[in-house]
């Protein structure tokens, strides 16, 4: 039984694996139908791709040729497009600014440009010759525009304006009208774009155009103002002072400074800022030109009136050297351009201060007389009378005089310039120096032409009273106030010169104290001149009546030459009162002790102290 059972398991089992090899047979055969139709469907595809890869190769390539189409078609009608543009432009161009709106005008000539730039940036040859037709329309244009800057700029400029009437009424000067001025500007900046288009490597013709116009204007507007001052120098008498202000140069560079500063004010709207001082130098220059033409002439006349005229030399230094610093905030260049010219004038007046000094000891040495009263001579006055007239110009002169430094004003003077010196000090200095060459000439002068030094020292007391009185004056007196102790030395010397010929009167009041005599008193204490002259023997007696005699001839003398003098009222009041000092006390103390001598009768003793004292007093009025 279990045998039985054993044999039947095993052919269970055996029919399970007969089934799987059957199965196992099924799936190759289905394997091998698989593979076969892999095989054919590969050789189709073979096939397949034999006859459709050509025609895909020929697809990409009609693709590219297409696009090589639609760029050569682009390109052609970029070819074409400036050619138009030039063409619907140059109508526009070709018309003129005149003939349509001005605005339009400059429209069509930015839209050419713009084209142009363009063009010049596709670097096609084919384009070269669109270049060359439509950089031709341009400069045409731009001609035309500048033709309008130039027309606009004539009618603006047409009559030159009349500076005296601005400067005598403090107005303002005219301006462009901004209209003008903004139309100026805009065609302005229309060129200079064209210009730089075009590649010309030059500023803007507007620029050019600008300065050659409104430079004629301001030119012309300035002639008369150079003619007047020209004229006004002219001289009616040779040895006239020229008067301050007398000359037109102070009105002529006042119109030349409201000019140019309208000028300025006109120009700056229409120009970029970086130009504005290269423009007005370019306008300014033919106005300045003349300008400086002016002060040559102007220079001439002075060097050949030096003496007389050096003062206008003085003027015109001030009045330019301030307009070239007014100017300075305009431009730099215009600053030096007004500085420059002036320079010719400066060495003027630079030689001119020598050649006062050397004028005034020259006037002194070839006087062939002087006053036999006493009297100051000429040159005294008009030596003071120059400083007076120099202090009137003290700025230039203080610029001038540090130029030359401290005595530089003589050749033989090593001086150096010294931006820093005190101006005033160095007016002080030369004025010093002036009043000492005066009066040392005019003292060597006296000695060797005027008898007695009496007389010589009314003569020197006389100049230095008048060199005295304008230190003095309002003008001066500020300036030269340090100069006080050098003119009281003059005037200490020249009293002593005078009081010389009072010595002799005022020898014959001294007398021998004879100490071992007692003096006679009267009895309130007095001197008694009774009793001391009979105290006195015959010769002494003798020997003062013959003092009174002496005295009263030689003071007789003096007396009366004094009041012959000429003298300059308080050279009479100095003098009278010095001699009053001196005499009367000595006077008194002789009368009082000898007036007894002639018993009053008057005749040794002819003045007694009160009459004396009234003779003295009268010697200073």
């Amino acid at each position: 039984m279990l045998a039985s059972r054993k044999g039947g398991s095993h052919a269970e089992e055996s029919a399970e694996v007969e089934v799987l090899f059957a199965n196992m047979e099924k799936m190759r055969g289905l394997t091998r139908k698989i593979q076969g139709s892999l095989n054919r469907l590969d050789q189709s595809g073979k096939a397949v791709q034999e006859a459709v890869g050509p025609i895909y190769g020929n697809t990409q390539r009609l693709q590219t040729a297409n696009k090589n189409i639609d760029r050569v078609i682009e390109a052609i009608e970029r070819v074409q497009a400036p050619r138009d543009q030039t063409n619907r432009e140059e109508h526009i161009i070709q018309a003129g600014p005149r003939n349509g709106d001005l605005r339009d005008y400059m429209a069509s000539l930015d839209r050419s440009t713009q084209t142009l730039s363009e063009l010049k940036r596709s670097n096609l040859r084919a384009n070269q010759t669109a270049i060359g037709d439509l950089s031709a329309l341009i400069k045409y244009g731009t001609k035309q525009l500048e033709d309008v800057f130039r027309d606009l700029l004539r009618e603006a400029s047409a009559y030159p304006v009349d500076p005296l009437e601005y400067v005598v009424k403090n107005k303002l000067f005219p301006v462009l009208p901004s209209d003008k001025a903004s139309t100026l500007r805009l065609i302005h900046q229309h060129i200079s774009e064209s210009s730089s288009t075009l590649q010309e490597g030059r500023e803007a013709s507007t620029q050019r155009i600008y300065a050659e116009i409104r430079g004629e204007f301001i030119m012309n507007s300035l002639r008369t103002l150079a003619m007047s001052t020209l004229t006004s120098v002219k001289k009616k008498s040779p040895d006239a002072i020229y008067q301050q202000g007398t000359n037109g140069i102070g009105i002529y560079a006042q119109g030349l400074e409201g000019l140019v500063s309208a000028e300025y004010e006109s120009l700056c709207p229409i120009f970029p800022r970086d130009d504005w001082a290269r423009v007005i130098t370019a306008t300014c220059q033919p106005a300045l030109g003349e300008f400086s033409k002016t002060l040559r002439e102007l220079n001439g006349h002075i060097q050949k009136n030096l003496l007389t005229d050096c003062f206008l030399a003085f003027e015109v230094v001030g009045v330019v050297s301030a307009l070239s610093l007014r100017l300075e905030t305009k431009t730099m260049e215009l600053k030096h351009l007004i500085a420059d010219s002036v320079k010719p004038i400066r060495e003027t007046a630079k030689a001119s201060l020598g050649k006062l000094l050397e004028d005034t000891r020259t006037r002194v040495n070839t006087l062939v007389a002087l006053p036999m009263d006493g009297a100051a001579v000429p040159v005294t006055s008009d030596t003071m009378t120059r400083l007076h007239n120099m202090a009137a110009y003290l700025e230039p002169l203080a610029s001038i005089m540090r130029s030359l430094g401290p005595g530089g004003w003589t050749s033989q003077s090593g001086a150096s310039f010294d931006v820093g010196a005190d101006g005033k000090k160095l007016f002080a200095d030369y004025a010093a120096e002036t009043i000492d060459t005066l009066l040392q000439n005019l003292e060597g002068k006296a000695r060797l032409l005027l008898k007695g030094k009496s007389l010589q020292g009314v003569f020197l007391a006389n100049n230095v009273a008048i060199v005295d009185r304008m230190v003095r004056s309002e003008d001066l007196r500020p300036l030269l106030k340090g100069l006080g102790g050098k003119i009281d030395a003059w005037r200490k010397k020249s009293t002593a010169m005078y009081m010389e010929a009072w010595r002799e009167p005022s020898a014959f009041l001294l007398d021998v104290q004879y100490t071992n005599r007692s003096r006679p008193q009267s009895g309130g204490g007095a001197l008694d001149s009774a009793a001391l002259i009979k105290s006195l023997g015959s010769k002494e007696k003798d020997a003062i009546k013959e003092k009174f005699k002496n005295f009263n001839t030689s003071f007789d003398e003096l007396v009366s030459r004094h009041k012959s003098y000429k003298m300059e009222r308080d050279v009479r009041i100095q003098l009278g009162r010095e001699v009053q000092s001196i005499l009367e006390p000595l006077y008194g103390r002789f009368w009082d002790k000898y007036h007894e001598i002639d018993k009053g009768k008057g005749k040794y003793v002819k003045y007694d102290k009160n009459v004396l004292g009234s003779t003295l007093a009268s010697l200073a009025s």
